[in-house]
């Protein structure tokens, strides 16, 4: 009888075992499957439509005013000065982004841009990072600041030096220019893998760079000038 029933706790005790090395099993393999699909690049929507939940504002002056940054009917919207920058508190380093904006009717359009690896601290109002422009009538152009490199092609090259606010920085000049008129909803769809950059707008290729340092950093908006709106900041990791 002892023996009988050792026999049927230890076979009992094996069928544990293999019920849970089976559990296990399935476990990593679940794991593993989101691990994967997250890998292959599933979007975030960086701008909630909500709030400014996942932001941070640096700005210049010693205040920020409250109204420098909001949330009206789902829009974004900065109303450019003082001016600084709007980054998000996580980092990427390649990725698709994607990115709405319009310079609203009645009012002056001016400057602005999507600040790419962010690293560091920033110098007034601009940190060492890779910018895909914004200004009117300039959307398309990329710089790298503070130190941050980019390269393209030598006859769409420039480089500048001893700018008052922004020292020593390289320019590649857009191909074309694609923006619609003020009012009109625009879409950057900018793709950034290792070195190489890469720039759209409203479906037409417009810009693209080479030579980036290959760091993750968070993804910023200028406030630089005037009222802007932003209405998807959408973000797809790549591999």
């Amino acid at each position: 009888m002892r023996r009988t029933t050792t026999t049927l706790v230890s076979t009992l005790a094996a069928l544990g075992l293999l019920t849970a090395a089976v559990s296990a099993h399935g476990a990593d393999a679940c794991c593993a499957k989101k691990a994967d699909t997250s890998a292959k690049g599933e979007s975030v929507a960086l701008f909630n439509g909500e709030n400014l939940d996942g932001w941070k504002i640096h700005a210049t002056g010693d205040e920020v005013p409250d109204d420098l940054w909001t949330v009206k009917d789902g829009l974004l919207v900065t109303k450019g000065k003082p001016i600084g920058y709007i980054y998000t508190t996580d980092a990427y380093k390649d990725f698709k982004l994607v990115v709405e904006w319009r310079w609203p009717e009645g009012k002056k359009p001016d400057n602005s841009g999507v600040l790419l690896r962010i690293a560091g601290e920033p110098i007034g109002f601009m940190p060492r990072c890779v910018e895909a422009q914004l200004k009117h009538e300039n959307a398309g152009d990329l710089y790298g600041f503070r130190g941050a490199s980019i390269d393209g092609p030598e006859k769409r090259l420039k480089q500048i030096t001893g700018h008052a606010a922004l020292g020593d920085f390289t320019g590649v000049k857009r191909i074309k220019t694609a923006e619609k008129p003020v009012g009109e909803w625009n879409r950057y769809v900018i793709t950034v893998k290792g070195k190489k950059i890469k720039l759209k707008i409203n479906g037409e290729k417009v810009n693209e760079g080479w030579g980036l340092d290959e760091v993750a950093g968070p993804i910023g908006l200028q406030s630089e000038g005037s009222e802007l709106h932003f209405r998807k900041v959408e973000l797809t990791p790549l591999k």
